[in-house]
């Protein structure tokens, strides 16, 4: 049923994106005839921001944007890098151990071929846990099993070091967002950690229909997390973002960028960013996460070229991108 309703979502949302006044403009003569955007599992924010930007971005330039479920970040940073889509959405820690070569996702390859486009949003790292489990802190998931979605998504990625971090032990199961939110329904995780934009399509599933709490991180595991992963930032999940969400939860974020590859011709990257940033209200429709998709956010960039089109665009618009990143 969570998957079902996810896969609507995401359709209704691109059938409204595409019902949108044509107004595009006419493709540059060098631009592909059509694109391919990598986002992520289902229940996820990546899977229905994705539908929204691809089709409402692509009405926009007058190219398709078709849009390719994967992993999550890590996938689409080598699917980018490699010429196999041209289009990905990244969180820069991902995007950090990506670029150096240092991740073990990364088998000690640097890949430096793809580009910035525009900061989308920050993603919390959020827990939910049925209410039956008694389980309502970080410190309680002591050899529990967790589910945390896709192994090669920022979760599955960064989780397990979380944990480390923590010296907490934990079991971790891997698989698409909606299905951990069933597996934590049926009793078989205990406990469903997650990252995403919020709110997250899967939490606010479970929060209608299962009794759940949901919990962050202490001042004391904060300093840990961050002292072993300084590319966190701090952050909190308002309270009230889910309706059983009793507390504001403190945790740490790291903030998402869509990507492009190095060669896509400077027009085209330019469109898109131009495109995006001037229908932000639609961007928002399409997820509320977008309200931080926003032109002064490139700042949440500092080590990633920005690609010269999108470079172009924000120095049109007076934003200011440091030399080491293409400005």
């Amino acid at each position: 049923m969570m998957l079902a309703r996810a896969l609507g979502l995401a359709a209704g949302l691109a059938l409204a994106a595409s019902a949108l006044p044509a107004q595009a403009q006419t493709p540059g003569a060098n631009w592909p005839k059509a694109l391919t955007l990598g986002t992520a599992s289902v229940g996820g924010t990546y899977f229905v921001y994705g539908q929204a930007w691809a089709s409402m971005v692509g009405a926009k330039i007058g190219v398709p944007i078709s849009t390719q479920q994967t992993q999550g970040p890590n996938q689409n940073l080598i699917l980018v890098n490699d010429k196999q889509i041209e289009l990905g959405m990244v969180t820069m820690g991902v995007a950090l151990q990506g670029w150096e070569g240092k991740g073990d996702w990364t088998q000690g390859k640097a890949r430096k071929d793809f580009r910035a486009l525009f900061p989308m949003y920050d993603t919390p790292f959020h827990h939910v846990a049925l209410q039956k489990s008694g389980i309502k802190s970080v410190a309680d998931l002591k050899g529990k099993t967790i589910g945390v979605g896709p192994r090669a998504g920022t979760c599955g990625t960064y989780f397990p070091l979380i944990f480390k971090a923590l010296d907490i032990d934990v079991k971790i199961v891997n698989g698409q967002a909606s299905d951990m939110g069933t597996q934590l329904a049926d009793g078989l995780i205990t406990a469903f950690p997650f990252c995403a934009g919020l709110p997250i399509a899967a939490f606010s599933e479970l929060d209608k229909t299962q009794k759940v709490t949901f919990f962050g991180y202490t001042d004391a595991e904060l300093a840990k997390i961050q002292k072993a992963m300084p590319e966190f930032s701090l952050t909190s999940v308002p309270k009230g973002t889910y309706s059983q969400q009793t507390q504001d939860d403190k945790t740490v974020g790291i903030f998402n960028f869509a990507i492009i590859h190095k060669d896509l011709p400077d027009t085209l990257a330019y469109a898109i960013v131009k495109a995006v940033h001037e229908n932000h209200a639609d961007m928002v429709k399409g997820h509320a996460a977008a309200k931080e998709t926003l032109p002064q956010n490139v700042k949440m960039n500092t080590f990633l070229p920005f690609h010269p089109g999108a470079a172009k665009y924000y120095k049109e618009k007076g934003i200011a991108i440091p030399a080491k990143l293409g400005g």
